[in-house]
């Protein structure tokens, strides 16, 4: 892997993990169950995402 593709990879880590940390502050906050379970799912999917482009390292 060429250093510009891991510096990509490094970069779309931080982004997944920034947005999944967003959405953990937002579950906090929020009072409708109907929107937290959407936001919780959300973050499972940024979780995911985070760890195939982990895997691709």
């Amino acid at each position: 892997m060429s250093p510009k593709e891991l510096s990509y990879i490094e970069d779309a880590l931080g982004h997944e993990t920034f947005l999944k940390t967003q959405c953990q502050e937002a579950i906090q906050n929020l009072q409708d169950a109907e929107l937290k379970s959407c936001v919780e799912k959300i973050s499972q999917q940024h979780k995911q995402i985070f760890d195939n482009f982990y895997n691709l390292v």
